[in-house]
């Protein structure tokens, strides 16, 4: 197959759906919707990572990976008789078109808030929520663990339970401290994940409150270590020292110095 100079969707459909043929990739013909669900989740990492990179040739790259992902699921599905492609576009038009009632329909949002309103109101509506608990378990259990806890406190806060003052969730985290600290003395391991997890959960709740996303601090919290380590470890080299052979001491000072 020639590389042409633009491709459409049909495209990629076709070539899709050619991988997946008797005499198509090894590889690619024996995939399912559950042995591949995790590259879904992957791309749309590596997809961020090259958008936050600022490099566009690198982004619409992973999109494309993104994509692919879409594509993939589709064909499987084609296969077995359950939706095609064009099912899933109708899908997400529809839907634009149902939850956006403030431009397609007789709703008015004059501002960012109220237009998520409206959506979160159809939302409810079109899925049958119809408590406040259900809006709650709404949220999906495969998000990332501080993303998912973000967005329950979110809704949470939505239905007016939520800390007045920060200084209530500060009180909390010390609270929580204490109780893990308490477990741990017990060595009860059940009772030190649950609070290890209370713990977590009150520190996004603070970071909701100072405005602070936890996916992004956290990361950004990572990389920070990663290039201090970095300097931590040229410096040894500069000094002929090997680092994995410094005690925990010697480490520590050449620690301090980088900072």
């Amino acid at each position: 197959m020639e590389i042409k100079e633009k491709y459409t969707m049909d495209d990629l459909r076709a070539i899709m759906a050619r991988l997946r043929e008797p005499d198509g990739c090894p590889w690619d013909k024996v995939q399912t919707h559950q042995s591949i669900k995790k590259s879904m989740i992957e791309e749309t990492y590596e997809a961020i990572d090259a958008l936050d990179s600022g490099n566009d040739h690198d982004f619409a790259n992973e999109l494309g990976d993104v994509l692919l992902q879409v594509v993939f699921h589709a064909q499987i599905a084609s296969e077995r008789g359950a939706f095609d492609f064009d099912d899933i576009v109708k899908e997400i038009c529809v839907k634009l078109i149902t939850r956006h009632t403030h431009v397609f329909g007789a709703d008015h949002a004059g501002n960012e808030e109220e237009a998520l309103t409206n959506w979160e109101k159809n939302k409810k509506k079109e899925k049958s929520i119809d408590t406040y608990t259900a809006a709650l378990k709404d949220v999906p259990s495969h998000f990332p663990a501080l993303m998912r806890a973000e967005k329950i406190q979110k809704k949470a806060r939505g239905f007016g339970f939520d800390w007045e003052k920060i200084e209530d969730v500060y009180a909390k985290v010390d609270e929580e401290i204490d109780e893990l600290r308490s477990a741990s003395s017990e060595g009860d391991e059940a009772h030190i994940r649950e609070e290890y997890g209370d713990l977590l959960f009150a520190v996004v709740n603070l970071g909701r409150f100072l405005g602070t996303d936890p996916e992004t601090a956290l990361t950004a919290a990572s990389n920070k270590f990663i290039s201090r380590f970095e300097r931590m470890e040229s410096l040894a080299i500069k000094e002929n020292k090997d680092l994995g052979k410094l005690n925990i001491d010697e480490m520590d000072r050449l620690w301090e110095r980088i900072k």
